[in-house]
């Protein structure tokens, strides 16, 4: 299995259905993100969000993935003041990640316990530094920092 690294992006801070969400893109060479794909995944956003009530600043980091075989949507969300809440979402031609249609701004959650790939998991080891250095660790949590701060985008995956 031949491995490559894939492109890091970051994209601005959005806040959607109240919560703040910190955006990541890896995309495979030569593939891109279209607009009305990254429309779809932030729309759908909202269902993989936490189901339970949570005092914990409303904080999330998602990652948006287009590989050659589809799209992934992964949401780290921010709970119980220091733990990660994971769900995730797929789009394309992928039945064994339970998504039979070809469509990518069709979204639907993925029915197996996945966190990420190892393309998507670098930008967790920044977020988990950040969220201690602004929420946990200053007598008054610092949201606004946490938000702008980032991993650096480039070559991701090694």
């Amino acid at each position: 299995m031949a491995f490559y690294e894939k492109q890091l992006a970051v994209k601005e801070p959005l806040v959607i259905a109240g919560r703040h969400v910190k955006r990541y893109e890896v995309v495979t060479p030569g593939l891109e993100i279209t607009d009305d794909v990254r429309d779809a995944a932030y729309a759908f956003l909202p269902t993989i969000y936490p189901d339970f009530e949570d005092p914990t600043p409303p904080a999330t980091v998602t990652v948006l993935h287009r590989s050659a075989a589809g799209m992934y949507l992964n949401a780290y969300n921010w709970v119980w003041d220091n733990v990660l809440h994971c769900r995730t979402a797929v789009s394309g031609d992928q039945p064994f990640l339970g998504s039979a249609d070809p469509d990518l701004t069709r979204f639907g959650v993925i029915p197996k316990d996945l966190i990420g790939c190892v393309w998507e998991l670098p930008p967790l080891e920044h977020e988990r530094g950040a969220w201690v250095r602004h929420v946990l660790n200053p007598a008054e949590p610092d949201l606004d920092a946490y938000l702008a701060d980032v991993m650096a985008e480039g070559l991701v995956g090694r």
